[in-house]
């Protein structure tokens, strides 16, 4: 398998984000509480602004090679993490039929969150110094949806 570009890091990002959207759509179309249905449906919202900051980078970079001795493993290192641990639309086909509850809903909602996270403390490593901040924002809301569904699942026990 080559390299490929820095670029597809950002798609991979921006499905992320996309995936994330639609998933909160659905939670929300699912849970019977209006406070859960709200909040579902404002992670969503937030969900597509994460995506167009991911789309201003995108149309700003140019082709990247990581500092790393061996490009072409990091590059596959994160295709497989995105591939397997985030809110990737096979993983949705899979693991949603098991989502049949507001509590199953933000327990998978949790952990892709999470996922996400580490997703994009990897990918500062590929864009310049000046926008580490747009990513660390990302990474403080996605901190912040862990932390309002982390109370949410409290108060469900």
């Amino acid at each position: 398998m080559g390299t490929f570009d820095v670029s597809e890091i950002f798609q991979f990002a921006i499905g992320i984000e996309e995936n994330g959207e639609k998933f909160y759509r659905y939670a929300a179309q699912m849970t019977e509480d209006g406070k859960t249905k709200e909040a579902f449906n404002r992670l969503a919202d937030e969900e597509i602004g994460h995506k167009k900051i991911f789309e201003e980078i995108l149309s700003k970079i140019e082709k990247y090679e990581p500092p790393e001795i061996y490009p072409d493993e990091y590059f596959s290192y994160l295709r497989a993490y995105v591939n397997d641990a985030v809110f990737t639309r096979e993983m949705q086909e899979k693991e949603l039929p098991a989502v049949k509850d507001t509590f199953s809903a933000i327990k998978f909602a949790i952990q892709r969150e999470l996922d996400s996270i580490l997703y994009y403390q990897e990918i500062k490593k590929f864009v310049t110094k000046d926008q580490h901040d747009l990513i660390d924002g990302i990474i403080e809301e996605e901190r912040r949806h862990f932390l309002k569904l982390s109370k949410f699942l409290k108060k469900l026990r």
